[in-house]
């Protein structure tokens, strides 16, 4: 479920089949190595650890990370702030599983028709205002215009929005796919030491939509509803908008992490600064068998995300960070030749703008 908001660059499938890129691939690599800026930012060996000690848990103290890095707090401190300064970090988010809290959740994949810039706009901004919208993306000369993710309690929940904005807007629809999430794997970010050597399991959690539902109460709820775009907000902070102790918020927030509802506490990384691309890729199966040897195969590579896995479009779609569409090229190629007369088609894109990204539905 993870959708990652990384860089805002277009998108162009590309298709591998028997190992051998169509045409239209070559073209679209040359298209994409020739658009995509190099922002790097100088960013060393330290500056990746504090990154990666932060997106295990941002809520540990600066202390808690030198001590895991080799630095004195104050120099943490300094380089959080000088990588937040220049762009590298953009925020704080706390991973909440609301598979746990009862949602269901839909993806809606959407092509337009006849659509005005203002009328796309209009489209745009129902979904953005719609309570329960998780992501709002958009991407260019692709196969799809415009992803949607929302969280609904049931089917006829989300049948009932549907309707609404098919009501509104299912003229300018030229197309529509919805899908279920099934399940989400997220990996630690190993990609930030490509020249590691040292191999372990880098997975981080799971979201399952067959979770058992836990009730929370008012207070939960709201601490869910600060933290969720703001991971790093001192408990004290969220005791005065609540208007309770710090204990108490301390409480709940301890029986949130216990229950699993709040799996982890992390930071978004401009991965342009780190000369990185964040693709999301498509795998169609030929041989359904294989399906469980190509996600282990893809689970040891260091440059793997985000795994989906969902009812109604791909069998298989990992998120990967890596250098550039040359690189991924080559990841194509061999998923393709390890498991040969397995995979149908392979497809990549990267989103081009987010317009909504939240990971908790709006209070």
């Amino acid at each position: 479920m993870h959708l990652h908001p990384d860089d805002s660059i277009n998108r162009r499938f590309i298709n591998l089949s028997q190992g051998k890129l169509i045409r239209e691939a070559k073209d679209c690599k040359r298209e994409m190595v020739s658009v995509i800026p190099v922002a790097e930012t100088k960013i060393d060996l330290k500056d990746r650890k504090i990154l990666y000690e932060l997106d295990l848990d941002c809520r540990q103290s600066n202390t808690q990370i030198g001590k895991k890095v080799g630095l004195t707090r104050d120099v943490v401190a300094y380089r959080i702030k000088r990588m937040e300064e220049e762009g590298v970090i953009t925020n704080f988010w706390t991973a909440i599983n609301t598979f746990k809290l009862g949602y269901q959740v839909y993806r809606i994949y959407i092509n337009f028709q006849y659509v005005s810039q203002s009328v796309k706009e209009e489209i745009i901004q129902h979904f953005v205002d719609y309570k329960n919208t998780w992501t709002v993306y958009s991407t260019l000369r692709s196969e799809i215009d415009l992803g949607v993710i929302v969280w609904v309690n049931n089917i006829f929940e989300f049948y009932q929005f549907w309707e609404k904005t098919l009501d509104r807007f299912e003229n300018y629809f030229e197309r529509y796919v919805v899908s279920i999430y099934t399940q989400s794997v997220c990996y630690k970010k190993s990609y930030l030491f490509p020249d590691s050597q040292k191999s372990s399991d880098h997975k981080m959690y799971i979201d399952t939509s067959d979770e058992k539902i836990v009730n929370i109460d008012e207070i939960d709820y709201q601490i869910l509803n600060e933290l969720a775009v703001n991971a790093r907000k001192p408990l004290i902070d969220v005791a005065e908008k609540l208007k309770c102790s710090s204990q108490t918020v301390n409480y709940h927030l301890k029986n949130l992490i216990d229950y699993g509802i709040i799996q982890a506490f992390r930071v978004n990384i401009n991965l342009s600064k780190l000369n990185l691309q964040h693709f999301k890729i498509e795998i169609y199966l030929r041989d359904h068998t294989q399906k469980k040897p190509i996600v282990t195969f893809l689970e040891s590579k260091r440059y793997l995300n985000n795994l989906n896995l969902v009812i109604g479009w791909a069998d298989i779609e990992p998120e990967v960070i890596v250098k550039d569409v040359n690189e991924l090229n080559q990841i194509l190629t061999e998923i393709d030749t390890t498991f040969p007369n397995s995979i149908k088609k392979q497809n990549y894109w990267i989103t081009e703008k987010k317009y909504k990204d939240r990971w908790l539905p709006e209070y």
